[in-house]
């Protein structure tokens, strides 16, 4: 140090400060990694986050900017096991110096299951895991894609299971890398290639077990969209029974292991041949009892039968139509009885009522001879007038002496 310090020099804060500032950074010009736990956890409105990183022993002020902080995938807080990246720089305004983030994650396994719960929640609250996004999975597919390792023990399970329950599906194998930092996306791209052809009907994604490290890249941010936003139906098949991921939830469906994948997704051959010699032999049967049926129907249309029949229906016919045509032809002659008389009496009326009728009873119709008209009072004439008077039979002429008052 005391080629950097003169013990007779004199230094202002910001000179001392700018030393230390030069020595701090060229210490370690690159990026060091350094462990601690998150303590004070204090994100900014500017999207800027502040922290200080601490062990037993000592602490370190920590700045994450925005652009960093945007990559995270899980919410830091305080308490929190982390492992983070960056270059050491001394804030001269406040003495202080730190550690600017480049990138941070969480550290040990403890921490793994924290930061997987802490994603879990995040996307549960999105509704990636929600029971209406999930899609049924075919009955019968034609062609299954596998995404996993091309050379895992899991592959080889689900080719043999395949094989063993229906040989007649196609396989289409989704070469991808389950392991590592690399495999998230591996995982991904293979998941939005199937979708983006529209290679198969189904996706078994997965891979066969291992530590909670190696099973991590299932629980990445980018597999678990890509499963969630699969068009193509995916079931999830991570490790064994015990184990799980997030894609397991976000999955259409989750299987315990790939082979328990293969026996979901690959429907039995020899049981659907059963089923449709079953069906078929139901079919046959009830076809054979409708035919059987059939005759027995049309034995009742034969030409007796319809004879018969068509005599049964008319015979009543016939006889309410002669019943019918005795009580028209009934009331006909009543009705015409009836008129007889009617007419008779009428003659009679008529008769009665005739001038001839009441001339021969002794009356007499009055007229005057001259102008014929007919005299009905004593001021229709005058003395020394002539008038004819017409009995029942001939005719008498006289001549008007006296007009008596009514």
């Amino acid at each position: 140090m005391s080629d950097f310090f003169d013990s007779n020099a004199v230094f202002t804060v910001s000179s001392l400060t700018s030393l230390i500032k030069n020595v701090v950074e060229n210490i370690s010009p690159q990026s060091v990694q350094l462990e601690g736990e998150i303590s004070n956890y204090r994100p900014s409105t500017s999207g800027h986050v502040y922290f200080t990183l601490k062990d037993s022993g000592a602490q370190i002020s920590a700045v994450l900017f925005r652009s960093s902080a945007a990559r995270l995938d899980f919410l830091p807080k305080d308490g929190m096991k982390v492992l983070c990246t960056g270059k050491l720089t001394v804030y001269a305004a406040r003495g202080n110096y730190q550690i600017v983030v480049s990138s941070m994650k969480i550290s040990g396994t403890g921490n793994i299951l924290q930061m997987i719960e802490e994603r879990k929640k995040r996307f549960a609250a999105e509704g990636l895991f929600d029971r209406n996004r999930k899609k049924p999975l075919p009955m019968f597919p034609q062609k299954v894609g596998i995404v996993t390792s091309p050379t895992g023990a899991a592959l080889r399970d689900i080719l043999q299971i395949s094989r063993r329950r229906n040989n007649s599906v196609s396989i289409i194998i989704f070469p991808a890398l389950v392991q590592g930092e690399t495999a998230p996306a591996s995982i991904a791209e293979q998941i939005e290639t199937a979708n983006k052809f529209k290679m198969c009907d189904i996706l078994i994604v997965g891979r066969g077990g291992g530590s909670l490290e190696d099973l991590l890249p299932f629980s990445d941010e980018k597999v678990v969209r890509s499963v969630a936003n699969s068009e193509i139906p995916v079931v999830s098949a991570v490790g064994h029974e015990i184990d799980w991921a997030l894609s397991d939830f976000a999955a259409d469906e989750r299987a315990p292991t790939p082979s328990a994948a293969a026996e979901l997704v690959f429907p039995q051959k020899s049981d659907i041949l059963n089923s449709i010699e079953g069906y078929k032999s139901e079919m046959i049967f009830a076809l054979k009892s409708k035919v059987e049926h059939i005759k027995v129907l049309l034995k009742a249309y034969s030409r007796e039968n319809l004879e018969l029949q068509f005599r049964n229906i008319e015979q009543p016919l016939l006889s309410r139509f002669e019943n019918a045509k005795a009580a028209l032809a009934e009331n006909i002659l009543r009705k015409i009885s009836d008129a007889r008389l009617f007419i008779g009496r009428c003659v009679e009326i008529l008769e009665a009522s005739s001038p001839q009728a009441i001339f021969s009873r002794g009356y007499a119709m009055v007229r005057d001879k001259e102008s014929g008209k007919i005299i009905r009072s004593g001021k229709d004439t005058a003395p020394g007038k002539e008038i004819e008077i017409l009995p029942a039979s001939g005719k008498l002429t006289a001549t008007v002496n006296f007009i008596a008052d009514e």
